[in-house]
């Protein structure tokens, strides 16, 4: 059982796919070719942005929109600690300093009610993540950040709708990745940057090319954080199926959440929000016990993340302790991903329910034992 099959998704659009790495192999523009400004043009018509700036990866988006903005030494950034490093990696790897709000258990996005404690004069920026496929609560995040501005982390959410509104465009800046595993990757690395601001995209485009303005001449610094025209067609190309496969990674969600009820806790959605499952995450008890004894029974897991950020080594320096960040805390000892994409079949998922559910009782029983 694979974890996410991309074999099946490649066998469905294997004809577009190879027919446009061969259109690349025979023009021969390997970076920024005809297929990168295609996508751009795709991705910013169905996000309803103005812009789309595509790049190396979903790292190098967050870099890219940070240094769009100026984002420096001194400065502050305030974002989730429950998250991938990378979120709170682009914010120190600038010199700024990465300051943590606390998530909402329930959707496991950074809490608004708690970002005006966090707030001073220094915090010259706003990342939110929009986890599991989930938009954060993105107005009234807008409404406690008041003038600063606003990047959404959307790495995981492509295709997610809040309030009506497309994921990628709910904020300042949308950056997204790429990454195979994604509801749309490529196969490699890729990323990209969504604005409405002329000026703003136009930073971003030249960031994302060493600071160039016109061929050799560089008008600031920059990065090497342009998308190869080969990843751009694969991205093309799934995005034939790609409205189809929400749909379908939508039917899994449902039919996992319905096997599921009362077992462990499934995933809850806020009202206004859909989400595209990039995992299909769980809470459970004792997890690596569980997670042993689904793997005798041949079912992969994951655990998106295992240590909040505001316990990483890399970060220690910034003086957070245990129990400063409870949800974050308690969502990193108990969250598991199960085997999540649209190909995934019924009766797979009832032999996972099958084994999640025999896991969780003989945990239950053990303890009862271990009570009396």
């Amino acid at each position: 059982m694979e974890f996410v099959d991309l074999k099946a998704q490649y066998r469905l659009i294997k004809q577009s796919v190879d027919a446009g790495i061969h259109a690349v192999l025979e023009h021969g523009q390997y970076i920024l070719g005809p297929e990168v400004a295609r996508l751009e043009a795709e991705l910013a018509r169905r996000t309803g942005s103005k812009h789309c700036i595509a790049c190396a990866s979903g790292t190098d988006a967050l870099l890219i929109a940070l240094m769009a903005l100026e984002i420096g030494p001194g400065d502050e950034v305030i974002t989730s600690p429950f998250t991938f490093i990378a979120t709170v990696e682009m914010i120190a790897l600038l010199g700024a300093r990465p300051v943590f709000v606390d998530i909402d258990p329930k959707t496991y996005n950074l809490d608004p009610a708690k970002l005006a404690a966090a707030m001073t004069e220094r915090t010259r920026a706003i990342m939110p993540v929009s986890l599991y496929g989930q938009c954060a609560d993105f107005d009234a995040i807008a409404e406690a950040a008041g003038k600063l501005p606003v990047i959404e982390d959307a790495a995981q959410s492509s295709g997610a709708r809040y309030k009506g509104r497309q994921s990628c465009n709910l904020s300042a800046i949308g950056c997204t990745s790429f990454f195979p595993s994604k509801p749309l990757g490529c196969y490699g690395d890729g990323g990209a940057c969504f604005a409405n601001d002329d000026h703003l995209a136009e930073l971003m485009r030249e960031i994302r090319n060493h600071g160039q303005a016109s061929r050799y001449h560089h008008v600031r610094l920059g990065v090497n954080g342009r998308l190869d025209s080969m990843q751009a067609a694969v991205l093309l190309a799934k995005l034939e199926v790609f409205d189809r496969e929400l749909e379908l990674r939508e039917e899994v969600a449902k039919r996992y959440s319905a096997r599921l009820k009362g077992i462990v806790q499934t995933p809850w959605i806020a009202e206004g929000n859909t989400s595209v499952y990039a995992q299909y995450t769980i809470e459970v008890d004792e997890r690596e016990r569980v997670v042993e004894a689904l793997k005798r029974e041949g079912i992969p897991t994951a655990v998106h993340y295992p240590v909040a950020a505001h316990m990483q080594p890399a970060f220690a320096g910034l003086g957070y302790r245990a129990g400063d960040f409870p949800a974050s805390e308690r969502a990193a000892q108990r969250v598991l991903s199960l085997p999540m994409h649209p190909y995934l079949r019924a009766e797979d998922q009832e032999k996972i329910g099958m084994a999640l559910e025999r896991a969780v009782k003989s945990g239950a029983s053990a303890l009862l034992d271990s009570v009396c």
